[in-house]
């Protein structure tokens, strides 16, 4: 098979949320928390980085660890590092911004290298020495994001519009931004807030995660919004204020896309968290989804995004191959982690994303790393994966294990009719192969597996030949 990029961009066994792409000298960097497989909180591991050529998003690279929490020089409840980001500072020097959980200050640390080891530098503070976020008069500190303009001048953008996060004992009153020095330390104006706290549950409003990029004279504000519907945007001609509200990016469940509502979201309902840049002259969306059936082992996604003239951005759908630059076009073997869909029975008319089956993840005899496979897949669920473009496939293999009888239907759209149908008949902890033939008149195509029958299987991969 030739090299292609899959969903999620990163090999299987990494956790990698809340993702800030950023360039740096040719060179695509993935900054974002950290989870941990099995997790019982948000972002319990080390800072890490990954990096590509921009000219090939195939040839992923792990930097290591580039900050760990025991650099954070004093103790704040479980020392977590929350979500982060990067910039190059006028010195040339990189600068990375972060929040310790529990906590209401941002804090930063620098290095040389995009992704070399960072240093603890210092807490955001005022030109008096005061600490943001240090007083019970200062506003919630929460998610930074950072721009250096044009013209030179820098803006730090944090804040929450959670207001359960007031039990940290500061007012929380949405998303704000101010205006740093030329040292990416001291702040020279006070907050100005740009999104007000609402947690209208019916609404976009700002709920967390703050990220800021410019695109063609205009300032694009993206967060996380307070009806679960993804990653939402604001546009304005001034970083500082008049953002106004454009409308959806991305969500990894698809909530919202085509009027899809929550009831039949795709896959596991979580927060998101992410960033958009441009790639060679390509524009794509970064975010995460959640494996384990827990919202705390995340990975990161991304997808290709289409800026209209006007400034605006469709929402675009999760699928399985949003780096490639198109669908994945070869024949051989794709590995189960790389669905988009994970899909329960639907029961009046409702599909329940948190029983759905879910990825998870094993160790095997032979691999370096664990292995990520879907497990509980139980009558009427469906897995799928998009998209796909092998205009002779002619046969389709499931490696799957579990104790079944009945068969798997292979279709080519979410409510369709089975194109092929794979008999089961199994009763085994080993990994075997269930295949049968398949032919498609499509020339770009999803593939669904649906189980219909007695009993509950795990799906490895399934192979197109």
């Amino acid at each position: 098979m030739k090299k292609q990029v899959f969903n999620p961009f990163l090999p299987g066994y990494e956790y990698i949320p809340d993702g800030e792409a950023h360039v740096f000298n040719n060179r695509l960097y993935i900054f974002g928390s950290h989870d941990r497989f099995g997790g019982t909180d948000y972002c319990e591991e080390d800072y890490v980085c990954w990096s590509a050529p921009v000219e090939d998003l195939t040839d992923w690279k792990y930097e290591g660890v580039i900050y760990r929490k025991e650099q954070h020089p004093y103790k704040i409840g479980t020392g977590y590092l929350y979500a982060p980001d990067v910039a190059k500072g006028p010195d040339g020097r990189y600068y990375l911004y972060y929040s310790v959980a529990d906590s209401s200050i941002i804090s930063v640390a620098v290095c040389d290298e995009p992704a070399g080891q960072y240093e603890y530098y210092g807490d955001v503070r005022y030109t008096n020495g005061h600490v943001a976020g240090s007083h019970k008069a200062d506003y919630f500190e929460f998610d930074p994001a950072v721009l250096v303009d044009d013209d030179g001048k820098i803006y730090l953008y944090s804040g929450s519009g959670q207001k359960s996060n007031e039990q940290f004992g500061h007012p929380v009153v949405g998303a704000f931004v101010r205006e740093l020095d030329a040292d990416m330390l001291t702040l020279l104006t006070e907050p100005t807030i740009i999104m007000v706290a609402d947690e209208d549950r019916a609404k976009p409003n700002f709920f967390e995660g703050s990220s800021i990029r410019k695109i063609n004279g205009l300032y694009y504000f993206i967060y996380f919004s307070t009806d679960i519907t993804g990653l939402n945007y604001c546009t304005s001609k001034y970083p500082n204020r008049d953002f106004v509200y454009r409308g959806r990016l991305h969500s990894s469940s698809d909530i919202g896309l085509n009027d899809r509502p929550p009831s039949n979201a795709v896959s596991f309902i979580g927060n998101n968290h992410g960033s958009i840049e441009c790639i060679n002259g390509n524009y794509y969306v970064f975010n995460h989804r959640n494996t384990n059936r827990t919202y705390f082992s995340r990975q990161a996604v991304a997808e290709p995004i289409t800026i209209q003239t006007d400034g605006s951005i469709r929402q675009v759908e999760s699928t399985s191959c949003g780096l490639n630059g198109g669908p994945l076009s070869e024949k051989g073997e794709y590995l189960a982690y790389i669905a988009c869909n994970l899909m329960n029975e639907r029961v009046n008319r409702v599909r329940n994303p948190f029983t759905a089956p879910y990825m998870t993840q094993e160790e095997v005899t032979g691999f370096e790393y664990p292995v990520q496979h879907i497990a509980e897949i139980k009558n009427g669920c469906l897995v799928g994966f998009k998209y796909f473009k092998i205009p002779d496939a002619r046969k389709i293999a499931i490696k799957i294990r579990g104790n079944v009888i009945g068969k798997i239907n292979v279709l080519l759209e979410e409510e369709g009719s089975p194109v092929a149908e794979i008999p089961v008949n199994i009763s085994t902890n080993e990994w075997v192969v269930c295949e049968n033939t398949f032919t498609t008149n499509m020339e770009v195509f999803p593939i669904f597996f649906q189980f219909e029958g007695e009993g509950s299987l795990d799906m490895l991969s399934f192979t197109i030949s």
